[in-house]
């Protein structure tokens, strides 16, 4: 029998709101997108609980995530975030982070910005997706881009097929 994280978050203080509220809705804006990136990236390796737990630290500590402000980020930055106890102290992924950012720049002076450009390889299988992100940002492995691509609405699979809220964001796929 498979575990969905519906089962999890159902009850959870932390978990049942991002579930209820977040987990597997569409987003758009470049923010929000890079966001939820940036998160499933410092999870690696850890708990999604501990990222939940520390994501007003995280929008603090990179500029509520808005893809012009941490593209510019220097190595003060760095070691300002490295410093800071409230995130996760890693250099590879504080690093990737920033690259994404870039990255995120670009996207927007090409396609318009993040959801444009997921929009212009949308739909094809994950394995497809997989390499894309590979090719495009840095720290993104399989479950990253699994996570994240279910996380926004581009795979399915954020919800299990008796939850509620599944059902919710199924009909507001429709409803477009």
């Amino acid at each position: 029998m498979a575990t969905w994280y519906c089962d999890v978050a159902q009850g959870h203080p932390v978990h049942g709101p991002f579930h209820d509220n977040e987990h597997g809705y569409p987003l758009r804006a470049d923010d929000l997108l890079f966001e939820r990136l940036a998160l499933e990236i410092m999870q690696a390796g850890l708990s999604w609980l501990t990222v939940l737990k520390k994501r007003e630290a995280f929008q603090m500590a990179f500029a509520n995530f808005d893809p012009a402000i941490v593209a510019d980020f220097t190595d003060e930055d760095v070691e300002r975030l490295m410093a800071d106890a409230g995130i996760v102290r890693n250099r590879l992924k504080i690093l990737a982070l920033i690259n994404n950012a870039q990255v995120i720049l670009e996207m927007r002076r090409t396609h318009g910005g993040f959801a444009n450009w997921l929009d212009s390889h949308h739909p094809q299988p994950k394995a497809e997706w997989l390499k894309l992100f590979k090719k495009t940002f840095r720290f993104t492995g399989g479950e990253i881009v699994n996570e994240f691509l279910m996380g926004t609405g581009y795979l399915p699979g954020a919800h299990g097929p008796d939850c509620p809220v599944g059902a919710k964001i199924e009909a507001l796929r429709q409803s477009f």
